[in-house]
């Protein structure tokens, strides 16, 4: 019973992972974070490298989601949810984080 309660909890964490700003603006690739903003047709034009994961997850507020695009555009609660675990990420990488604004700028999505 604890290996299948413990198996579950891995996979919870894995997939809220998956929908974090943070992951999908620092450690995905820029072309991800492009197509899942594209799939909602966000008004969002770049996203600063600096805190990327609480505006990664603005752009998710502004964009319209779809319903080829639901599980890229989560409740808006849960959006919040991962703008506070967002933040605390972004703090973790920000030395990473200011060093990629420096070289690559902004994460350009139109």
């Amino acid at each position: 019973m604890k290996s299948k309660l413990k198996y579950a909890f891995i996979c919870s964490i894995v997939v809220f992972l998956a929908g974090c700003g943070t992951i999908n603006t620092v450690i995905r690739g820029d072309w991800i974070t492009k197509r899942n903003l594209h799939q909602i047709e966000t008004s969002c034009e770049a996203i600063p490298r600096i805190y990327s994961g609480i505006a990664y997850d603005i752009c998710l507020l502004r964009g319209k989601p779809s319903q080829m695009a639901l599980w890229v555009a989560p409740i808006p609660q849960l959006i919040f949810l991962d703008m506070a675990l967002s933040g605390a990420l972004d703090t973790v990488v920000l030395p990473y984080a200011v060093y990629t604004q420096i070289n690559d700028g902004d994460i350009r999505l139109k």
